[in-house]
């Protein structure tokens, strides 16, 4: 159970995330039939998305990283 295993959980935090991943994001964005206008502001707040998602992982992965060497 990786609630108590931070090698498990580091091994998963590729696989399972709570958040959507930001492909999966991107492609529900591509697939709508948007405006130019919806389908610029909402490329907008996915990049902020993707950028917000990138940095959870990294911090996420450092201090798993660091339970993992305890």
């Amino acid at each position: 159970m990786y609630h108590y295993n931070p090698e498990t959980a580091l091994e998963e935090l590729t696989e399972d995330a709570a958040l959507p991943h930001p492909v999966h994001v991107r492609d529900m964005i591509v697939r709508s039939e948007l405006s130019p206008d919806r389908a610029i502001e909402l490329n907008r707040k996915f990049q902020g998305y993707l950028h917000a998602f990138g940095e959870a992982q990294s911090v996420a992965r450092s201090i798993l990283e660091d339970l993992v060497k305890s």
